[in-house]
């Protein structure tokens, strides 16, 4: 039976705006990596009438007390596992976060990009607001037991303007794509509904919501906290790290 018993306190999205999902796509086909990021800054920092500080400031003015400790774990999820390399690049995301579907295909140039560099972590980061973020965190952790982490993932953001932003639960989508993998679906389900994956999500949740997170995406570089203004701001803390290291 599905587990009706959610802890998760409420936390805001920082996203006010109303530029164009499609529009965003159309952007991304075309530009790459470095358009990829202006229009995560576009979905980012579009901030309702009421709102006069931009989420920029904000993110500049009071970046998250860092505690390193809690930004990766020795079982936090690695889609790219590099464990002699001095870069850690985290993500702390919400699959029904249109900023983050926005910066997935940037996401994986970077991954390209730096592939065999570094390590690439994700954490779940579901927010208040967005009704199938943490069943769809869950559907992601159930498809990780079954080695199914990255293809779960993915479909997660590929699809996500088909499920998003619907308020009837996700449950069968989310079956679906358990199916689509070739996943044990009877296990996906009992793993999907149970307390253990329940805890999983829940326990990230509350690292974000330690480290002061205020939204998602929400990047780190090893103890970093990076506010990306331009593509460059991700990738110096990147080349600088790697740079140290030789």
């Amino acid at each position: 039976m599905p587990n009706t018993n959610d802890p998760t306190p409420p936390i805001k999205s920082p996203l006010g705006g109303t530029a164009s999902k499609a529009v965003v796509h159309r952007l991304l086909v075309v530009g790459g990596l470095a358009v990829a990021l202006i229009a995560l800054l576009v979905l980012l920092f579009q901030n309702s009438p009421e709102e006069t500080e931009s989420a920029a400031d904000t993110a500049t003015a009071n970046p998250p007390a860092v505690d390193s400790d809690l930004i990766v774990w020795e079982d936090s999820h690695r889609l790219d596992d590099v464990p002699s390399s001095p870069v850690t690049f985290v993500e702390f995301l919400d699959f029904e976060c249109e900023a983050c579907g926005a910066v997935y295909p940037a996401v994986e140039e970077l991954r390209e990009e730096y592939e065999g560099e570094m390590t690439f972590v994700i954490r779940y980061f579901p927010l208040d607001g967005h009704p199938n973020s943490r069943q769809a965190a869950h559907a992601v952790e159930a498809a990780a037991r079954q080695g199914e982490l990255e293809g779960m993932y993915r479909l997660m953001f590929e699809t996500q303007e088909e499920w998003s932003h619907n308020e009837e639960p996700q449950d069968e989508v989310f079956r679906g794509f358990a199916e689509e993998l070739g996943l044990d679906v009877e296990q996906w389900e009992a793993d999907y509904y149970s307390d253990d994956v329940a805890q999983r999500v829940q326990s990230d949740f509350e690292d974000a919501v330690a480290l002061g997170l205020q939204g998602t995406p929400s990047f780190f570089v090893n103890d970093e906290f990076i506010a990306p203004e331009t593509l460059t701001d991700l990738t110096d803390p990147i080349d600088e790290a790697l740079s140290s290291d030789q």
